[in-house]
C-alpha cells in the first residue's frame, strides 16, 4: 500500500475511524498519532462504514505523513483510513508496522515476532504468512477479539490488558488507563494473579523479545 499524509476533516461529526484496544471502531473528535487501514471498508458518498470490518489480513500501521502525499479520509481511494491513539493501540487491536511507510519498524517487527515463535530472527516470512498467522489471533469467526490470560509477573511493556472492564497499558511498575485522548493517571501493577490481554499472543512475544512499540506522548507526563 501506499499511504498518504492524512488528516481528519473537521465535521460536525467525527468519522467513524478511530480503533480502540478492543478493536472497535468509533467515531471520536480525538486524533490519532498513527494510521492504518485494514482495506475498503466505507462507503465513499455517506462516509460511513460497512458492515465489514476488514477487506483483506494485511492490517497495518502507518505514518500519518509519508513523502507528502494526500487524499480525502474516507474517499475514493484504495483504503479506509483508521486511525490509533498509538503503536501499543493498533497492536493490541491486530495490527503490525507498515513495510511501506515504515520499513525499519516493520524488519523490527518482524524480527522480534520470529524471535518470540523461537525461529532465527534472520529466518525469511512474508508479510503475506505474518499477517495469516496474525489473523488468527485478532478475531474470532464472529468478529470477536480473541482474548487470553496471562500471569501479571511475565507481561512486556507496552501490552494492554483489561482490568475491571477498562483497557491499561503496560509500563514497567505501573498501569496506564487507556482513554481516546491519552493515558490517565497510573495504578500500580499488581504481583501476582492472571489478566485478561488484549494485545495478541504473539505479540505480546514480540514485545518480550525487545520490539519497542511507539507510545502516545500523554504517558510522559507522568512518568
Amino acid at each position: 500500500m501506499m499511504p498518504m499524509r492524512s488528516t481528519q476533516h473537521v465535521t460536525a461529526m467525527p468519522l467513524q475511524n478511530r480503533v480502540t484496544p478492543t478493536g472497535e471502531i468509533v467515531a471520536v473528535p480525538a486524533r490519532g498519532t498513527l494510521m492504518g487501514n485494514r482495506g475498503i471498508i466505507h462507503d465513499p458518498d455517506t462516509k460511513q462504514l460497512l458492515t465489514r470490518r476488514w477487506q483483506h489480513q494485511a492490517w497495518v500501521c502507518c505514518e500519518l505523513s509519508f513523502k507528502n502525499h494526500r487524499h480525502p479520509i474516507m474517499g475514493r481511494s484504495a483504503y479506509t483510513e483508521l486511525f490509533f491513539l498509538d503503536e501499543p493501540t493498533a497492536l493490541a487491536g491486530g495490527h503490525r508496522p507498515c513495510a511501506y511507510c515504515r520499513r525499519n519498524d516493520f524488519n523490527a517487527f518482524k524480527a522480534a515476532w520470529l524471535a518470540g515463535q523461537h525461529r532465527d530472527p534472520v529466518h525469511f516470512i512474508s508479510a503475506r504468512i505474518l499477517d495469516r498467522k496474525l489473523h488468527e489471533e485478532r478475531v474470532t469467526r464472529t468478529r470477536a477479539q480473541v482474548r487470553f490470560h496471562a500471569p501479571w509477573a511475565g507481561l512486556p511493556d507496552g501490552s494492554l490488558v483489561m482490568v475491571d472492564g477498562h483497557a491499561h497499558l503496560i509500563n514497567g511498575s505501573q498501569l496506564f488507563p487507556w482513554h481516546a485522548e491519552g493515558y490517565a493517571s497510573p495504578e500500580l501493577r499488581p504481583r501476582s494473579g492472571d489478566v485478561c490481554v488484549l494485545t495478541p499472543r504473539s505479540i505480546v512475544a514480540a514485545l518480550v523479545e525487545g520490539f519497542e512499540p511507539r507510545c502516545h506522548p500523554s504517558i510522559e507526563r507522568w512518568m
